[in-house]
């Protein structure tokens, strides 16, 4: 475990775990110790509310604390998927409240509020494929259409910082940034308690009765009266809000740390901010200086981290074989919650209970996002949540929408894989094509180029005669 994630987990032992044990009155309940929750609890503490965070275990222990920590705008829903379903103008709202999610991150993640969160900049979006016009035109549309500072990398210029044939051409957003995932969850939750939110880890919530001005919640051992109420649990909510739950998708993905690899690393990755690769495949950055952080394909299915420690390897082989096999000393995972239509949750349900779910792979910006938002709409009647009014909540499928989702991401990878290859057989085509151009290109000038012929000496010359020479 690196050393930031250590000193931050202890630091929080430290602070000691508090189960509700006593009925309690809150302005608003937030169910859900994730980084949506506590985003919620933070802004809303910070307006002057009475807040009160109910977690089943403990802070930020599934997937918020198992974080790659990339911040980038956008959602899991590709920008021009969003555009066909809600159009140009609501898309650019939209992707400015995501930003603004990022910008939100940024404004509280220095040092003196967040220390030990090793922040660093840059993202690096690559493509395992030659599809260069394809993402000119996404840059195009990045740059004109939603204001959002991105440049293309050609080729070489990716090959550059990543030393291999993996990847083509790349979109750099040099404002995006990423940081330390379980130091942020617990920083997060030092902050909103020192905003005032008070935080109770260890309380289930049992049964929630929505109706009427003051909300009831129930937990083993005490109730609370809220006259709001977040659902902020994502897909672990359980049986009490089976009708949110059930719109969610589960989704793991689980990760790996090396040991340190020495100057090897450095030769291999000259990047420092976060790599991803635009089919959702492999996510890794630099970590501790030469230590590298893999992120797996996602499954919707669980297992032990641990058991995807070969596979993390073994990845990090074929893309980088240059550093041979890797040590993984570390490894995390967690499950994330992915809505069918790929866009957030964030709004009310009912009048006075509220949802903050679904954020998939785009956690961090647009938890940050939904806490604005709905301690904004609650506080401050500010109405922009709104603007997720479209997606509406839709059946996840169950066991079946699992198995499914199972097998669209095999095929996806399969497809992904298949498309890489042909594409550098391809490139190793091209390449040879233009060495034999380049020979038949030589061969043709020397053969075009005048011949010299060799000078013959005159007979006078080989007499050795001259004019003026005696007989």
């Amino acid at each position: 475990m690196s050393e930031t994630s250590t000193s931050a987990i202890s630091e929080e032992r430290a602070i000691g775990r508090t189960r509700l044990a006593f009925d309690l009155d809150a302005d608003i309940c937030v169910v859900g110790g994730g980084i949506a929750g506590l985003m919620v609890a933070l802004c809303a503490a910070r307006q002057g509310a009475s807040v009160v965070v109910l977690e089943g275990r403990h802070v930020g222990w599934n997937a918020s604390g198992q974080l790659m920590g990339a911040v980038m705008p956008g959602f899991a829903l590709p920008l021009p998927d969003l555009i066909e379903r809600v159009g140009v103008e609501h898309a650019r709202q939209l992707w400015a409240l995501s930003w603004e999610g990022a910008e939100f991150i940024r404004a509280n993640a220095s040092e003196d509020m967040m220390p030990g969160i090793a922040l660093s900049e840059g993202a690096l979006e690559v493509s395992n494929v030659d599809a260069g016009d394809t993402l000119l035109r996404r840059l195009q549309m990045l740059n004109e259409d939603f204001a959002t500072e991105a440049e293309g990398w050609q080729v070489e210029r990716v090959r550059s910082v990543l030393k291999t044939d993996r990847y083509f051409h790349g979109i750099h957003y040099p404002k995006a940034f990423q940081l330390d995932g379980r130091s942020y969850v617990h920083a997060l939750a030092r902050l909103a308690r020192r905003a005032g939110a008070r935080i109770f880890e260890d309380t289930p919530v049992v049964s929630i009765d929505a109706t009427g001005v003051r909300k009831r919640i129930v937990t083993p051992s005490a109730r609370l009266r809220a006259a709001h109420i977040v659902l902020a649990g994502n897909i672990h909510l359980g049986a009490p809000l089976r009708r949110l739950s059930d719109t969610l998708l589960p989704v793991w993905r689980y990760g790996g740390i090396t040991a340190p690899l020495g100057a090897g690393l450095a030769e291999a990755i000259a990047f420092g901010g976060s790599v991803n690769d635009l089919d959702g495949i492999d996510q890794f950055r630099i970590v501790d200086g030469d230590r590298l952080m893999w992120v797996s394909p996602e499954t919707t299915w669980s297992a032990r981290p641990g058991a995807f420690a070969g596979a993390v390897g073994r990845r990090i082989r074929s893309v980088f074989p240059q550093l041979g096999r890797c040590e993984i000393t570390e490894t995390f995972g967690g499950a994330t919650g992915q809505t069918v239509h790929g866009m957030p949750q964030v709004g009310q349900l009912r009048k006075g209970l509220w949802m903050a779910s679904g954020f998939g792979r785009q956690g961090l910006n647009t938890s940050a996002m939904a806490g604005q938002l709905i301690a904004g709409g609650i506080l401050a009647g500010d109405d922009r949540w709104r603007l997720f009014s479209p997606f509406e909540l839709v059946w996840a499928g169950g066991v079946s929408g699992r198995v499914a989702g199972y097998a669209v991401s095999l095929w996806a990878r399969g497809s992904s894989a298949l498309a890489g290859g042909l594409a550098r057989h391809r490139e190793r085509l091209r390449v040879k094509e233009r060495a034999r151009a380049a020979r038949a290109a030589e061969a043709r000038r020397r053969a075009a180029a005048p011949r010299r012929l060799p000078i013959r000496p005159k007979p006078s010359d080989l007499m050795g005669g001259g004019e003026g020479e005696d007989m």
